[in-house]
């Protein structure tokens, strides 16, 4: 994995939470939303999975889509959050902040053990854990 960028695949379970957050701050339509998914580093998001996942959210009520006629081009559905939306955000804000405590404990302390530099060690390129480390 050492050099390898995420992938779409290893970022959706954060869809959600994402979704939730971009239309939460602005409401916006399909192709906006993964245009600003690729802006939060969601570089090769999939289309497909993302339209999946905006009907999950509209079936369990935490968005609400209505058809955007005005303008040139085609309608389009544009997507706004509903108050269990809103609920929703907020839960998801409180688990990826415990989330990111996992994470940040991981990454200090593999950055502790390579600065301990064992034995047969990996060497080389240095490790995001050194930024995050000096940095938290």
């Amino acid at each position: 994995m050492h050099g390898r960028e995420l992938h779409g695949r290893e970022l959706r379970g954060l869809l959600h939470p994402f979704l939730l957050l971009l239309i939460f701050e602005r409401p916006g339509h399909g192709y906006d939303l993964i245009d600003r998914l690729r802006d939060l580093g969601m570089a090769d998001v999939e289309p497909g999975h993302v339209y999946r996942v905006l009907r999950g959210l509209e079936r369990d009520r935490s968005l609400i889509s209505v058809w955007e006629t005005a303008g040139a081009g085609p309608a389009r559905r544009c997507y706004r959050l509903t108050a269990k939306g809103g609920d929703d955000l907020r839960s998801w804000t409180v688990r990826l902040a415990q989330l990111d405590q996992v994470i940040g404990a991981c990454l200090r302390r593999s950055a502790g053990a390579f600065r301990e530099a064992r034995p047969g060690a990996p060497t080389g390129t240095p490790l995001p854990t050194d930024r995050y480390a000096a940095a938290h």
